[in-house]
């Protein structure tokens, strides 16, 4: 807050010389100064005659004294203008910090709130390409270090080729080509390239598939599955829901006590159907609940990257649902846990009633 205390001493000093700022139009505005400069000039010119001094030397003075009324009024309709064209320079250099002031309320002023609002939208963006390019870094830096240090070794006879040292190295190579599924699949859900292909199809397919991939990779903790009614259906792309309750699956189990038991449970209600993934682990802050969804974010500091991975999965999944119109969001689990909710609408747009699939990718 310091930091911007001299941007708002600047911001109180431009208010004093604003007058006419609480008009709502260019035009009154220049109207208003066409008014007082015919007004200053009468009243400099009267008044130099009254007191004597020659006509021409009196016209003089009014004319002058017209000019810098003028000119003092205009710098205040004009400012925001300079302001915008100083604030665009530091744009082009890379400072997306400025700001115009805003308390003009004609055209002017509506066009530097748009300007502060593109602004702002530039510098979250710019911030997060860096938060981006850095996580992604750091991310890839880890199996690629991993990779290089098992082949130096092999290269150099200092490790022999045997079936644990190449099952290491091809976990790094799957981990890379997660990361970049991911970052693909994010990519293309931020740009609005990844169409639905929306069809109604039955839930308990779909999740019991889920939760037969994510016991392949860890079978250690059993998974529950109850769908109320067994014949459930919803509305959606049944592929792009399986991906959103795989990376939820993989959460749960992955931040689940050994022995324990995640469960899913699925229903129906007035405004769709809702799809819950229970677990038993530490659960999440209600203050870091909001955090849960950004793009490499980890709640658990103590958790490695290799251990907890990339931090991409919930923003897929809030993504896809967001694509569906429905919503996802995390609830405490008594008496400890957490409950991810996540809600499909029902009747969404394009959606053939007549065409029901099995509810999991490439079944029909």
């Amino acid at each position: 807050m310091t930091r911007h205390l001299p941007e708002l001493e600047h911001l109180r000093d431009l208010d004093v010389r604003r007058p006419l700022d609480p008009l709502p139009s260019i035009k009154l505005k220049l109207g208003a100064l066409l008014a007082v400069a015919v007004a200053v000039t009468i009243l400099v010119f009267w008044l130099g005659i009254k007191i004597g001094i020659w006509p021409s030397v009196s016209g003089v003075l009014a004319g002058l004294t017209a000019m810098g009324f003028v000119w003092w009024l205009s710098r205040g309709v004009t400012s925001p203008l300079r302001e915008m064209a100083t604030a665009a320079d530091a744009m082009a250099r890379g400072d997306y910090s400025r700001r115009v002031t805003t308390t003009s309320h004609d055209e002017v002023g509506a066009l530097a709130r748009a300007f502060n609002e593109m602004s702002a939208e530039l510098a979250e963006t710019d911030r997060m390409r860096r938060d981006l390019v850095a996580n992604v870094s750091h991310e890839l830096r880890t199996p690629i270090a991993a990779l290089q240090v098992a082949l130096e070794n092999l290269a150099d006879g200092v490790a022999q080729p045997e079936p644990e040292t190449f099952r290491t190295m091809l976990s790094q190579v799957e981990r890379l080509g997660r990361l970049v599924k991911q970052l693909l699949d994010l990519s293309r859900l931020e740009a609005g390239t990844v169409p639905l292909d929306l069809a109604e199809f039955r839930v308990v397919p779909l999740l019991e598939h889920a939760v037969r991939e994510q016991q392949l990779h860890q079978p250690g903790i059993a998974v529950d599955v109850d769908v109320d009614p067994v014949d459930l259906t919803a509305d959606g792309d049944p592929e792009r829901v399986h991906q959103v309750v795989a990376n939820l699956l993989e959460n749960a189990v992955r931040y689940s006590p050994v022995g324990g038991t995640v469960a899913v449970r699925a229903r129906r209600l007035d405004t769709g159907v809702v799809i819950e993934v229970l677990d038993e682990g530490p659960g999440i802050p209600e203050a870091e609940r909001a955090r849960v969804f950004d793009r490499f974010e980890r709640l658990d500091p103590a958790r490695s990257s290799s251990d907890g991975g990339a931090g991409l999965g919930l923003a897929i999944a809030r993504w896809i649902v967001e694509l569906h119109g429905g919503d996802i969001h995390p609830e405490a689990r008594e008496p400890h846990g957490c409950r991810m909710v996540l809600t499909l609408p029902a009747h969404l747009g394009g959606v053939n009633d007549s065409k029901i699939r099995a509810g999991y990718p490439g079944a029909e």
